[in-house]
Formats: C-alpha cells, structure tokens, sequence
C-alpha cells in the first residue's frame, strides 16, 4: 500500500513541518497566556478614575496652600475666619445671627496667642502637604485622612447650611474619603512603587499610610 509525503516510515522518521505544527499549539498558548498577564496587569477603569479624583483633590488642597501662602499679599491669619465667619447660617436663619452652636469654642481659639500660632502654621502647610502627596500618590490614605480632619473642622467651622448640607467643604469630604478608603496610590502614584520595595515588606504595617490591602 503506498505512504503519503507526510506519513512517517518509522517513529523516528518525524519531518520539521510535522514537528511545526504539533509545536503550534503550544506557542499560540504561551502568545494567549502572555496577553492575559498584561490585561491583569493594566489598571482598571475603576482605578484609573480613582487615581483622577486623587489628583483633583490634591490640586485642590495644593492650591488652597499656595492661595495662603506664595500668593498671599502677607502672613495667613485664621482669627478673622475664625471670629467672624463661623457665626453659620441655615435657610431661614437672619443675617447676622448665630446659629453655629461651636461658635464660641472658635471665637476663643482666635482669643488664644499660642493656639494661633499652631493654626496658622498648620491650616497653610498643612494643605501643601497634603496636595503635594496626594498629587505624588504617597501615603496617600495617611495624606486623605489628614485631608478629611481637615475639611471637617472647616465643614463645622462654617456651619454654612443656607443653600443645604451637601456644600463644597462637605463634598471634599467625602471625595477625600473615597481617595483615603480605596488607596488610590496604587495607580498613578508612588505608592504602587513603594509598597513593593523590601522596606515596606519588612514593615507591614506601614500599608496602612500607602492604601495597599492584605
């Protein structure tokens, strides 16, 4: 009976195109399995979007540090904020009248020498830090968190409900919160670098201040 052109005579009588084609399947694999650990690899959209609010609140908070201190026409001060602009307001409440019931306790911070020294250093470079970090995505729950006290003091401080309680210190809040809650250093940031240095493997706990889980 005859052989075709492709069939061995023996089984060591194997022709490169046979070995081709029986070493194909194997390199579309490995083609398929590489192209699957660089989606992994890819951040998500979720993440990306996370790392976007990041960099906007970072914004946020560095030019509020620069407005009070590069671009200031002299040296913050807070007592003014703090005697005359935390009286409050509600929808119905009148000119002029003090609704904030914190009120007082601001009002004898701004009477206290040595507690506005603290403030007026803290409230300018306090901000920088923090959007120089959020920017940079380092310790960046740690720099959200700091964020959040911050804004919140500024949130009671005010008691600026005319409008209603979602103002714009209360939406800072909370999407500072998201930054600090979801880590979003991990992307786009230094903190996806820094939790895998041997530093940080050492000190386990320090994953607390960057944002990564686990």
């Amino acid at each position: 009976m005859g052989r075709s052109a492709d069939s061995p005579s023996s089984a060591g009588d194997v022709t490169s195109a046979q070995v081709d084609k029986l070493r194909t399947p194997q390199v579309t694999t490995d083609v398929v399995e590489k192209g699957n650990a660089e989606m992994q690899s890819q951040p998500s959209l979720q993440a990306k979007g996370l790392a976007a609010i990041r960099i906007l609140m970072g914004s946020v908070f560095l030019y509020a540090g620069l407005d009070k201190t590069l671009f200031a026409s002299g040296p913050f001060d807070a007592s003014g904020f703090l005697k005359f602009a935390t009286m409050g307001a509600t929808a119905t409440s009148a000119q002029g009248a003090i609704v904030n019931p914190t009120h007082d306790f601001w009002v004898s911070l701004a009477a206290n020498a040595g507690a506005m020294q603290v403030i007026n250093f803290l409230v300018p470079f306090g901000e920088l830090a923090i959007g120089i970090a959020l920017l940079l995505g380092l310790f960046t729950r740690f720099s959200a968190l700091m964020g959040v006290i911050m804004v919140a003091l500024f949130y009671v401080a005010s008691w600026d409900f005319s409008v209603n309680y979602l103002n714009s210190d209360a939406v800072y809040v909370i999407a500072t919160a998201i930054v600090g809650i979801f880590g979003a250093g991990e992307v786009w940031g230094l903190d996806g670098v820094l939790d895998k240095t041997a530093f940080m493997s050492r000190h386990p706990a320090l994953h607390f201040a960057t944002g990564l889980l686990g």
